[in-house]
């Protein structure tokens, strides 16, 4: 994925929610890859002071988290 959160600040301040929801979905999956690519990751370029298990069981949250957001784009017919 090549876009970065920076890219998604015209999105956010947009005055349509729909907009702002599509920023909150596309922020919520580039934290959750990154999460993702750090705990393939863990121990190898780093040790965070939390363990493993800690992050992936937030890694389980956000990937729900975004999982109810598809689930709201189908309803609401916004396109992500």
């Amino acid at each position: 994925m090549s876009i970065e959160l920076k890219d998604t600040v015209e999105l956010m301040n947009s005055k349509d929610w729909k907009d702002r929801f599509k920023a909150e979905y596309i922020q919520l999956l580039i934290r959750t890859l990154k999460l993702q690519h750090m705990l393939v990751n863990y121990g190898k370029d780093f040790e965070p002071n939390c363990s493993y298990d800690m992050l992936h069981e937030q890694l389980v949250y956000m990937k729900n988290y975004l999982n109810v957001l598809i689930q709201r784009a189908n309803i609401e017919n916004i396109d992500l």
